[in-house]
């Protein structure tokens, strides 16, 4: 396919679904809704990454099937927050980023963006120490092989932006769509107990402090600060209406985004916990915490079927989200600074550090640890904002939040920030 024809696709999309928003009909069809899916898909592959792995894996071997409703919970809290950040972009045409850099004083303004820097190189760490993992177990090559391999697909895919805006969202969506598969036929090969699963999605319940502590770990792998950044960037500008009906259409397409879009990560987180319950829980494996005792302890349990499937969805999860997560980082970069940095630059300060601490040979489960306790410092810095902003007339215009939506916003926020202190009480006290 040539340059021209990738580019003309871009045309073609914003051309569709610029029709849609003019068309009186109200009748939906899948083909209505496809020139407004993709954003949501590439800010979901955050929420399926190699740290959702760890503490997915982890939650159904101690407990079993009895963390599923966090999951769930998280899944819909992300949900809402996805689609405020969504609705930023829509609005106003500028993202999370320069929004802060806008509206905050200098000083301000300065701190979040070192800490969404930081936040962006923790998150690439994870992201690079999962796809290398994944090229280890599934290959057998070294640590920091895997992490310069993951370098250079991350970037070859993040040359696609140079071609617009559809085939990133194209290639970062058949990704997300093979981690789902491999869970499908995981999920197939491993039989859960489908009435225990209904049972725990929809019944609250605790089994003691450590089950708290692994249900604050989900949560913290679920809801993470670049994805934030990152969805406003994806929409400003993607397709431009200004007058309200068509701002409101275009709106309510976009929820739809999110809600499929986060409804397959939510399975595919879901079905990890299953899997873990429904191997490991059940055959008193309750011990597997990592992805390497994961991965070795699938053979004998399921046959080699289930390992090789464990391992690709983890190399597919660590690639695409080592992709988004380096993109997040040149978006906070560009956002707050507001100067013309080359790409390359930007790509580089993200990715450097996380090839450093793999080629130092550091301790990977505990680099993972120190990440997560980063982002967990970052969401705040993150949500806080986007409530602010979006129930912001000034701001918003006609899509300014209803009441009763900052109000539940905050009340996620709330929670979300109450845990993530909680998850950091322990992680430093033991």
């Amino acid at each position: 396919m040539t340059e021209d024809n990738l580019l003309s696709s871009d045309s073609r999309t914003v051309q569709s679904a610029l029709d849609v928003l003019g068309s009186p009909r109200k009748r939906a069809s899948l083909a209505r809704l496809m020139p407004f899916l993709g954003p949501a898909f590439i800010a979901s592959v955050a929420y399926v990454d190699p740290g959702n792995f760890a503490t997915n894996i982890q939650g159904g071997a101690q407990f079993g099937y009895m963390l599923v409703w966090v999951i769930v919970a998280s899944n819909l809290m992300a949900m809402l927050i996805q689609t405020l950040s969504a609705k930023l972009g829509i609005a106003t045409g500028m993202n999370l980023a320069e929004h802060c850099r806008t509206h905050f004083p200098k000083p301000v303004s300065f701190l979040m963006w070192v800490l969404m820097e930081l936040v962006a190189i923790a998150t690439d760490l994870a992201e690079f120490l999962g796809a290398a993992l994944g090229f280890q177990l599934l290959l057998g090559v070294p640590l920091f092989v895997g992490a310069v391999l993951t370098a250079v697909v991350t970037l070859l895919i993040l040359g696609l932006e140079r071609y617009g805006f559809r085939p990133l969202e194209a290639v970062i969506g058949s990704m997300a769509g093979a981690i789902a598969l491999c869970y499908l036929v995981e999920t197939f090969i491993d039989k859960p107990d489908w009435g225990k699963v209904l049972y725990h999605a929809v019944v609250p319940q605790f089994s003691g402090p450590e089950s708290v502590l692994l249900a604050s770990g989900i949560l913290g792998a679920t809801v993470m600060p670049h994805a934030i950044f990152l969805h406003s960037a994806l929409m400003q500008g993607r397709i431009v209406v200004r007058d309200k009906s068509r701002l409101q259409r275009l709106y309510r397409f976009e929820i739809a985004d999110v809600v499929i879009a986060m409804g397959i990560a939510s399975f595919v987180n879901a079905a990890m916990l299953i899997m873990a319950a429904a191997t490991f829980y059940k055959t008193g494996n309750t011990h597997v915490a990592t992805l390497e005792e994961a991965h070795r302890t699938l053979e004998p349990l399921l046959g080699p079927s289930a390992k090789w499937i464990f391992g690709l969805s983890l190399l597919i999860s660590g690639l695409s989200s080592s992709t988004v997560g380096t993109s997040a980082g040149q978006v906070i970069m560009q956002g707050f600074l507001q100067r013309h940095i080359p790409v390359w630059i930007r790509r580089l300060v993200t990715m450097a550090p996380a090839l450093t601490v793999i080629w130092l040979g550091l301790d990977p489960t505990r680099t993972l640890v120190l990440s997560q306790v980063v982002l967990s410092f970052g969401l705040p810095f993150a949500i806080i904002p986007l409530v602010m902003f979006t129930s912001r007339t000034d701001i918003m215009g006609d899509l300014v939040n209803r009441r009763a939506t900052t109000l539940l916003a905050a009340l996620v926020a709330t929670i979300i920030v109450v845990l993530n202190i909680y998850l950091l009480y322990k992680t430093f006290t033991g």
